[in-house]
């Protein structure tokens, strides 16, 4: 739709996906989550909630990885992060190479990123601020050839959120500065391993009633978030790709909860009065 002086008004449609509020996978140690999450790459442990060693909440921005210890479990694909500082990212990687020795560790300057692989094999892309300053941006999926159209289309017709297949990835809306992506690699993924992700939905019922229908409910959490596993084509019903989503309604008690966020820059050497806490 185009409206006056030629704006495309659909192009701020935001569709039914509001929010990617967490992306959550096991880790074997915490410590050494702590060392690379939070020392590494400069992020905050949630100081409120998930305190103890079973579990740890990782606060970048207004999202978090979830790391309840476990068997490691490993993203089938990229999540994708902005951060405020490549450089000051690049010199924190570098100061725990050593503590993080012997794992799958590994980070690298790109033009215009920084690939950083975790301890355990999960992949990141740490891109320069733009509508944001610190943030999960996008979650990337490498799936199947041939699954990509169908992979919209189960987002536009079932989930309710603006979704389009072009180059090889279809690519999902997530609010006004997040996407879900599934790019379309040669070869099948790993199996499965049940790490998931979490949105929040304006519309809690509509998808609901479209995934029962289709016997896609794969949980039921209580009266503010259910979940799913499956992703199908609308048109035939046929099984394209495995992740669970955690999915929230906007009435959630901790929709858009605060997160503390800390200034990675601050130190005891150089220390500046006022400077504790980041703002994103």
């Amino acid at each position: 739709m185009t409206g006056a002086g030629g704006l495309d008004r659909t192009a701020q449609d935001t569709g039914n996906l509001v929010a990617l509020e967490h992306v959550n996978v096991r880790v074997p140690d915490p410590l050494l989550a702590t060392t690379f999450y939070v020392s590494g790459l400069g992020f905050t442990r949630d100081p409120y909630l998930m305190v103890h060693t079973d579990n740890m909440w990782i606060n970048l921005g207004q999202e978090q990885f979830h790391l309840p210890t476990g068997s490691p479990q490993i993203v089938r694909g990229t999540v994708g992060l902005v951060v405020p500082d490549l450089e000051a990212l690049m010199v924190r990687l570098a100061s725990v190479r050593e503590r993080l020795s012997g794992t799958a560790f590994t980070f690298a300057r790109e033009s215009d990123a920084v690939t950083v692989v975790c301890p355990w094999g999960n992949r990141l892309r740490c891109h320069a601020p733009g509508a944001t300053r610190l943030g999960i941006a996008y979650v990337e999926f490498a799936v199947p050839r041939g699954t990509g159209n169908g992979i919209a289309r189960f987002y536009e017709h079932v989930v309710g959120a603006p979704a389009a297949f072009e180059r090889g990835a279809a690519r999902v809306r997530v609010g006004g500065r997040q996407a879900l992506v599934f790019r379309e690699t040669a070869g099948d993924p790993p199996p499965y391993d049940g790490h998931h992700i979490a949105v929040y939905v304006a519309d809690f019922s509509g998808p609901y009633r479209r995934l029962a229908e289709r016997g896609l409910i794969s949980e039921e959490n209580g009266e503010f978030q259910y979940r799913f596993t499956d992703i199908v084509d609308p048109e035939g019903g046929r099984a394209l790709f495995t992740v669970e989503h955690e999915v929230r309604s906007l009435t959630h008690p901790m929709f858009r909860r605060p997160l503390v966020n800390r200034n990675p820059d601050q130190g005891v050497l150089g220390y500046v009065r006022g400077r504790d806490a980041f703002i994103p």
